[in-house]
């Protein structure tokens, strides 16, 4: 796959660290691809910004940081704010609908997906899996990966307490991208009719 930068961000408690060591693992050691991870917290322990870069290739990667994200997820307003100027025109977008309310800053030509991953986690028992929804979500839309790739990867980076439950996250999120997809089928169908995507 050709370079492909990814920036996971929200605030510290949302496992957005946790996100980007899951997907950079199972990419690495699944696909047997390239990465490098970098990344960053605001001065509070929770609560206050976080952010993580991931470089993804099949080639080595030279350096970890590019000038602009193909990739942004963002699970909280603030780091939407924060870091949609890193992302270019034309990448793709992923927010979490229950805490991302302005979209009013990303470019018409941005690829955009909403995901209700807190609502979805919270449906689950548990919000603080929120970011595993959006994980799997990731996964269905950008085929990177498969879920056996991923749950491999979470095996290696989660207490054994705690796995069943990020592995049915993953899977509630791989689920929405999937009827996000057919929704999207069924309503391009129907215009088509009427005018002739342990840290």
């Amino acid at each position: 796959m050709r370079t492909t930068s990814i920036r996971f961000s929200g605030f510290g408690g949302q496992g957005i660290i946790l996100s980007a060591v899951v997907l950079g693992d199972a990419l690495v050691i699944q696909r047997g691809l390239y990465a490098a991870q970098t990344q960053s917290y605001g001065s509070e322990a929770r609560g206050g910004q976080c952010q993580s870069e991931l470089m993804v290739s099949d080639k080595p990667i030279l350096t970890p940081i590019r000038a602009f994200n193909d990739i942004l997820v963002s699970m909280f307003q603030t780091a939407l704010d924060s870091y949609i100027g890193s992302l270019r025109r034309d990448g793709t977008l992923f927010v979490d609908s229950g805490l991302v309310g302005d979209l009013g800053r990303v470019p018409p030509e941005t690829a955009r997906h909403e995901v209700p991953a807190t609502e979805t986690a919270i449906a689950l028992g548990n919000k603080m899996v929120a970011n595993m929804v959006m994980l799997g979500y990731f996964a269905g839309v950008t085929e990177m990966l498969n879920l056996e790739q991923l749950d491999a990867a979470l095996a290696e980076n989660v207490r054994e307490r705690f796995l069943d439950l990020n592995k049915k996250a993953i899977r509630a999120g791989f689920d929405l991208s999937r009827d996000s997809e057919t929704n999207s089928r069924t309503n391009a169908g129907t215009n088509n009719g009427a005018n002739g995507g342990r840290r």
